[in-house]
């Protein structure tokens, strides 16, 4: 989740109710983006680096998919990759 004001239980008791505010927090548990990217932001990276080495190409059956899928995340994992995280100020 991300961090703006309306993430946080003062933006529940100013729309509802105290009792019904607290109820609400109580039921959730929040976890926030960390400051500078999320496991969201890391699995979107390794999801289109898949796509570009791994599935642009024609593969006729899910077999050989798993095969090639396999291979491509041993090779990754051998290789620590690690993602380059740059942050443009505006």
């Amino acid at each position: 989740m991300d961090n703006f004001k309306t993430h946080a239980a003062s933006a529940l008791y100013e729309t509802f109710e105290p009792d019904q505010a607290k109820k609400l927090w109580d039921r959730f548990e929040f976890v926030y983006t960390p400051k500078h990217g999320s496991w969201l932001n890391m699995a979107e990276i390794e999801l289109h680096v898949l796509n570009g080495q791994c599935l642009a190409k024609y593969i006729s059956n899910i077999g050989e998919i798993n095969e090639e899928v396999k291979a491509w995340n041993n090779h990754r994992n051998n290789k620590n990759s690690k993602i380059n995280w740059q942050f443009a100020n505006k």
